[in-house]
């Protein structure tokens, strides 16, 4: 039986994708970042239009409960997800619906509305329907979201926690990740650059960070892998296109990882902020994710700078790049109250600092 999905923005209707690979595309310029689909029947055009979608559906699997991944993962007859076809099954089970944007799938023949199902306003038991796979019914009931990937554990245990003002992110790891990304956050506050404030909290008796989620139905976020995707398919250079959109943002971002030694910018720990009533990009999204901070921190070098791929060249060189552009910017002296305990992750800090200076 062919099936068809209808890929959705909001409420509205983006495409229609069939089982058998045939698209039809109502809003070409309001597709996903990451997800790039054609019309045609051409056998390699229906083959590359399920690739894509099974990649795009993959990436969008929630962070669950241990306990309700088993149940989606023991309902659809798989151990773990091991393929991207694996993985979309588990997030079609609920919409592939995310906290990143308002992007969402269903089937055709299904009467529901983004607004009875986004998890920005409703809980996940919403998006899922009662499901009969391979005779087996589920119902997943969720008054809070856990991390734990529904096909891997994850490098560092994450929550996203639902209070009274939206969705909070809390991370632990140990109690090292926790305090370098307090601190790094400190520090980044004293720049002239948007960012994820991290602050201290409990959960479940184990100290974690906390920040609050930058997304909601107004805006989304894409990260640099997504728009990495749309820009080879529109023949942009997407570093050149970044700078244009937001120079300040990006320089910024390429000072400050450089001076609190964050190894941990890839491709999917930094990216845009969305319009979602556009589609446009506005800016670079806050910086988030500095629970890797003060790594490579034991000479002034750093590490490789992930964010000036392709080309090679270190935090350091990319740092001074980036001073040279837009100056340091900072806003307010740095607290060396802040580095108690820990002097020699002061004196890296100012050496580095001197350097950009100079």
């Amino acid at each position: 039986m062919i099936i068809k999905w209808q890929i959705m923005c909001g409420e509205n209707l983006i495409a229609t994708l069939s089982s058998n690979g045939i698209a039809n595309i109502v809003s070409k310029d309001r597709l996903p970042y990451d997800l790039w689909l054609e019309d045609g029947s051409d056998i390699d055009i229906m083959v590359n239009n399920l690739t894509n979608f099974y990649y795009w559906c993959a990436n969008r699997v929630l962070t669950l409960d241990r306990k309700y991944a088993k149940e989606i993962l023991g309902s659809l007859g798989l151990m773990q997800g091991k393929t991207d076809k694996d993985r979309a099954a588990i997030a079609l089970t609920y919409h592939c619906l995310t906290l990143s944007d308002i992007y969402w799938v269903k089937t055709e023949d299904e009467d529901v509305t983004f607004s009875k199902v986004n998890i920005f306003e409703n809980h996940l038991d919403n998006a899922f329907v009662d499901l009969s796979l391979r005779g087996k019914s589920m119902t997943v009931e969720n008054a809070h979201l856990i991390a734990d990937d529904v096909s891997t554990s994850g490098v560092f245990p994450k929550a996203w926690i639902r209070k009274e003002d939206g969705f909070y992110l809390y991370k632990d790891g140990d109690k090292e990740n926790v305090e370098n990304e307090l601190l790094a956050s400190k520090i980044c506050s004293c720049f002239d650059c948007n960012q994820v404030t991290y602050s201290r909290d409990e959960y479940d008796g184990l100290e974690v960070s906390s920040s609050k989620i930058m997304t909601n139905l107004d805006y989304s976020i894409a990260t640099r892998a997504a728009f990495d995707i749309y820009a080879v398919n529109h023949d942009l250079n997407p570093i050149e296109e970044i700078i244009r959109i937001d120079k300040h943002g990006y320089y910024m971002m390429n000072i400050v990882d450089y001076l609190v030694g964050n190894t941990d910018r890839h491709w999917e720990n930094w990216g845009l902020l969305i319009d979602n009533k556009s589609g446009r990009p506005i800016r670079l999204h806050d910086l988030m994710d500095f629970n890797q901070a003060f790594k490579a921190y034991d000479n002034v070098e750093g590490a490789l700078c992930q964010t000036t791929l392709p080309r090679h060249i270190s935090q350091k060189q990319a740092a001074i790049e980036a001073v040279r552009e837009i100056g340091i910017n900072q806003i307010k002296e740095i607290d060396q109250g802040w580095f108690e305990g820990r002097e020699h992750t002061y004196k890296m800090l100012m050496d580095r600092m001197t350097i950009l200076r100079h």
